[in-house]
């Protein structure tokens, strides 16, 4: 995900027109060759792309209920505020310990007076989303002054001020400790948030506050929103791409994601600022942050309950060259490429190993078996030619069986591109494995390039469509949509990426998520909001593609062509080995029923009942929305198959997907 608007927000995107062909037929007779094999479908075919950006972090997967838990942002007290009832004396002051522990430089110190009436409000992330029964674990460092016995009493409030949960926790002694407690809310709420009000007389020290629900994936303690990972997990991707995006390069080197400090015990995890917190001036997000709760070992661990391939991506000494384009020098390089051979070991190594040691101390003796990494996110030109050739040397003399993914820059054609194309591909000092594309454009450019990949060499580097979302009104818009008429023409797209399974052998929507009062860019896959979540059109695409994979690609022929756009249908075939199937994915962008017929060559017979899954819509401007999450989505029904043909009658503005037993 880039800052494209700044050299692409004059793109329209014309989306928001009919999409027709007056010369739709009916009786449409497809071929198509089950027997004749084209290309080997990889389990990574279809994934996902996350990055922290529209809070899909912190404030979104990453279940943290308190902003600013332990006061680091750039203005301490973002988040939070002092209540003073009338009379009330106590007093809250910041305190900054950088020379002791640069990672978590600050705490607060509350001086508390007999009697009520001063404490801490925390606002959470636009509210804290709380459920009616549900358990939440409270926890905070914490020291008190000696001599001094100061309570907590920690409430959860809705917006009017009811206490709708509640809890006291007793600090004891000088040194620093950490403290628990549950409580039961009584109301379901999605502005709710936190008080703290200190109780008797004396000093004591506070870091870290923090509120999770019990309830996270897998139940793990301070751990993600089941919601959310369920959404993922039900797609089955092939892989997970993190942290990003520009999350990787920064705005400058400074702020960069550095994946070594997102790692060990989450109070020693330095806090940065999160570059899209001022990007864009339609959505300014000034208390935009990442605390890396959700840090690598919680990627990978993510990756691995989804089962997904983890795919990191590593800045390689470059900034993001829409903002700063900094630098390292060449001669100054070793540190990154160092983190890179560190992360590999960091991932499959041995608990003998230093960093394999790391990761078993956080839970994970077994490697996570990676097999892929990315040098740069979206660099282009000679300096990042440059850098990817000294990483890559290093990688391949220690590690030569990792597959290192390279980048054509944030667009999919232009100086940009054409350059890093074809230097890529000509390079013989130097591997190349699979190469980054990206492409944020309009429906119609979705449309039109199905056949991109069609003459691509077969022999040379493979491709990792690594971003990709129709605009619906111009790139980087805050007005695009995610509309049926979008996922749509993705889906077309999609056709044609599976079509050349030979070539392209990764693919992935960006961005993922979205908060509905957070978000700095659309369209998104999922949208969330404190309590809720649900996939987008889009989302429906990637799932319906993803759930029928196949394992191997097979011709399908209209006119003995492939069908890249004949009467506003485009199609792709595969069969399943594993369960002998034919699966048929075809989409009928005109306006008009298409009653067709597939013959299938190559098989001996089909089995008289098929099912075809049709996800479809007569208004292409339809969305899923959280009053109608399932505006879009897919129905199931039979389809009829006699004599080794299937029929199937195709709605307009439709996504079919039939899946019927060979023998």
């Amino acid at each position: 995900m880039k800052n494209k608007f700044l050299a692409l927000c004059a793109v329209a995107a014309s989306a928001l027109s009919p999409v027709t062909f007056s010369n739709a037929q009916s009786n449409n007779v497809y071929t198509v060759k089950a027997n004749e094999v084209k290309a080997t479908v990889q389990p990574t075919m279809w994934g996902l792309f996350f990055e922290d950006i529209n809070m899909g972090a912190d404030g979104g997967i990453y279940a943290e209920l308190v902003k600013n838990r332990s006061f680091e942002f750039d203005t301490p007290m973002m988040g939070w505020k002092e209540q003073k009832k009338e009379g009330a004396t106590g007093k809250a002051l910041v305190h900054n310990r950088e020379a002791i522990n640069p990672a978590n430089r600050r705490y607060i110190r509350v001086e508390s007076k007999p009697g009520d009436g001063y404490g801490l409000t925390n606002e959470g992330f636009r509210g804290m989303g709380i459920k009616k029964g549900e358990q939440y674990n409270f926890s905070v460092l914490a020291r008190q002054q000696q001599g001094n016995n100061v309570a907590l009493t920690v409430e959860l409030v809705n917006p009017d001020g009811k206490v709708i949960g509640t809890t006291t926790v007793t600090p004891e002694g000088q040194q620093w400790k950490e403290y628990k407690a549950s409580f039961t809310a009584t109301e379901t709420e999605p502005k709710a948030k936190l008080n703290i009000w200190p109780k008797g007389e004396g000093t004591v020290d506070l870091d870290m506050i923090s509120l999770f629900p019990q309830h996270t994936w897998k139940e793990r303690p301070n751990g993600l929103r089941a919601d959310m990972v369920q959404l993922l997990a039900d797609m089955k991707p092939g892989f997970l791409r993190f942290p990003g995006g520009c999350i990787v390069e920064g705005r400058t080197l400074d702020e960069r994601f550095q994946w070594k400090k997102t790692i060990g015990p989450v109070e020693d995890r330095e806090l940065i600022v999160n570059r899209w917190n001022t990007e864009f001036n339609h959505r300014l997000t000034p208390d935009y942050f990442q605390s890396f709760g959700l840090g690598f070992f919680e990627y990978f661990q993510l990756s691995e309950d989804i089962g997904a391939e983890p795919l990191p991506i590593l800045n390689c000494g470059m900034a993001c060259q829409f903002n700063t384009g900094e630098l390292v020098p060449m001669d100054q390089l070793d540190p990154f490429i160092q983190d890179a051979l560190d992360l590999i070991e960091f991932a499959n190594g041995s608990v003998e190993t230093t960093w394999g040691k790391k990761r078993a101390d956080m839970g994970h003796p077994e490697p996570f078996n990676m097999k892929y990494l990315g040098v740069g996110n979206e660099q282009w030109g000679e300096q990042y030619i440059e850098r990817y050739k000294a990483f890559e040397k290093a990688l391949t003399e220690k590690y030569p069986d990792i597959k290192l993914i390279t980048t054509t820059g944030p667009f999919p054609d232009g100086e940009e591109f054409e350059y890093l194309n074809t230097t890529l591909r000509s390079m013989k000092d130097a591997r190349v494995d699979i190469i980054d594309e990206h492409y944020y454009r309009a429906p119609e450019w979705f449309r039109e390039n199905a056949t991109r990949y069609d003459n691509y060499d077969r022999n040379g580097p493979k491709i990792f469509a690594g971003e990709y979302a129709s605009q619906t009104v111009a790139i980087a818009s805050p007005d695009n949509k995610n509309t049926w008429n979008g996922a749509m023409s993705e889906a077309a797209f999609m056709t044609g990426l599976e079509r050349n399974a030979d070539v392209v052998v990764m693919a992935s929507y960006a961005p993922l998520f979205a908060h509905a009062e957070a978000w700095q860019w659309t369209p998104d896959m999922i949208w969330v909001d404190n309590l809720r979540s649900y996939g987008t059109p889009n989302y429906q695409v990637q799932k319906i593609f993803s759930t029928n994979k196949g394992t191997h690609v097979v011709p399908v022929l209209l006119n003995n062509e492939a069908v890249t756009g004949q009467n506003g249908t485009f199609a792709s075939a595969t069969i399943d080995k594993n369960t002998n199937e034919l699966i048929l994915k075809v989409v009928n962008t005109s306006d008009k029923d298409l009653a067709s017929e597939f013959v299938v060559d190559g098989v001996k017979k089909l089995n008289k009942k098929g099912t075809v899954t049709v996800l479809r819509s007569d208004n292409l401007n339809q969305e899923n929305s959280f009053a109608n999450p399932n505006a879009v989505s897919p129905t199931q029904k039979q389809v009829q198959v006699k004599d080794k043909k299937v029929k199937l009658n195709m709605q307009p503005y439709s996504v079919n997907v039939v899946r019927v037993k060979m023998s």
